[in-house]
């Protein structure tokens, strides 16, 4: 009897003012359930990076894929993430019989797909996706970190925090901000040290 591949999509970073929206899709082995998966929000930094290299390792499939800050700008962060989510199943090796979407809203996809509100927290694969969307997405920060070590990448993750603000506001923008995010909006008029 085949089984049924189920693929859980998720992304990370549609808030931060920085960098690209992250999306990944998984399809896990049901005779290879792994333990410890849930909302990547709810998991420490550590155990993230724990489960990521499991996921790989023992999934049927996965996808890691992103649109970009110009992506962003243009199409509005909404539309950049359904279009991460896109490219990240287009990107499976394994074409699976239904997409379970995280949220409630589903990408343009030509397979079943569905949205199940609160789903990195309820499916399975969906939270193995929130994962791997999340380590992918702080790993490009931590690498911005070593570009601009004075924006604090490292700890915000490109957040809107305090800190982040003050520095956007004294320094202005990088080129890896969101120039339709209304706090990058403002620092624009800031005299930008990076161009």
């Amino acid at each position: 009897m085949s089984i049924v591949l189920v693929c859980g999509v998720d992304e990370a970073g549609r808030g931060p003012l920085c960098g690209s929206v992250v999306a990944a899709a998984v399809i896990l082995d049901p005779a290879c359930p792994i333990a410890g998966l849930a909302d990547s929000k709810k998991l420490t930094e550590r155990a993230r990076d724990r489960l990521a290299p499991i996921i790989k390792r023992d999934a049927l499939a996965w996808a890691i894929a992103e649109a970009n800050v110009e992506e962003i700008d243009r199409l509005n962060i909404l539309h950049a993430t359904m279009l991460a989510m896109k490219r990240a199943v287009e990107a499976l090796d394994k074409l699976p019989h239904e997409v379970l979407v995280d949220g409630n809203r589903v990408p343009d996809l030509s397979l079943p797909a569905r949205a199940i509100v609160k789903g990195d927290a309820l499916e399975p694969a969906i939270s193995a996706a929130s994962i791997l969307a999340k380590t992918h997405r702080d790993a490009q920060l931590l690498q911005l970190h070593t570009q601009y070590p004075e924006f604090g990448f490292d700890q915000h993750k490109g957040y809107p925090t305090a800190a982040h603000l003050a520095v956007l506001a004294r320094l202005g923008p990088t080129p890896h901000h969101r120039m339709s995010f209304a706090p990058v909006r403002q620092a624009v008029s800031q005299r930008c040290l990076f161009e």
